[in-house]
């Protein structure tokens, strides 16, 4: 896979996540923290994916 299209797939991801986390925050129940919880793990996934270049 390109690295122009791997980055483009990142930058998506890394987008849904953040709405992911504002949507959840406006939604007061356990829909909303699940929304929050999806969206903190796929960040955490983000930020695994780029540091395991550098161990």
């Amino acid at each position: 896979m390109s690295n122009v299209i791997k980055n483009i797939i990142l930058l998506i991801i890394f987008i849904v996540c953040i709405a992911l986390i504002v949507v959840g925050q406006k939604n007061i129940g356990a829909t909303g923290l699940a929304m929050e919880l999806i969206g903190l793990a796929g960040l955490l996934v983000l930020l695994y994916l780029y540091n395991r270049k550098y161990k």
